[in-house]
């Protein structure tokens, strides 16, 4: 998703998004890389690095649910924040944009689906 206006700056270690807090947008990474975290039983697991280009918490843009994990920073990020109002307009205009979200959704369902395989037969 290509977008031209500048978003938001956050500083190393700084919450992008918290697991368990109401989510009603995405972001995409302009520049930076941050991590994705989630906490279970007071322990916390790495899911993914993300770099630009990379967008998270699209999910909230479908189901608006609580998010499932934490987003942080690692050394400066600028991320945009879309709004469901402006993704789909954006779609509207590019539908293959929709298809792009989808791959993504679904390479993260099955890369959770493998990790989880993974620790179930470790």
């Amino acid at each position: 998703m290509e977008m031209s206006a500048l978003g938001k700056l956050y500083r190393d270690g700084d919450e992008i998004v918290r697991q368990g807090e109401a989510g009603d947008c995405m972001y995409v990474i302009q520049a930076g890389r941050a991590e994705v975290v989630r906490s279970e039983a007071g322990r916390e697991s790495r899911l993914a690095v993300l770099q630009e280009g990379d967008v998270f918490g699209e999910m909230a843009l479908f189901d608006r649910e609580k998010r499932s994990a934490t987003v942080r920073a690692l050394g400066e990020v600028r991320a945009l924040t879309v709004d469901r109002k402006t993704f789909l307009r954006h779609v509207h205009e590019d539908p293959s944009l929709a298809f792009r979200i989808l791959q993504k959704m679904s390479k993260r369902i099955r890369d959770l689906d493998a990790e989880l395989a993974r620790r179930q037969a470790g």
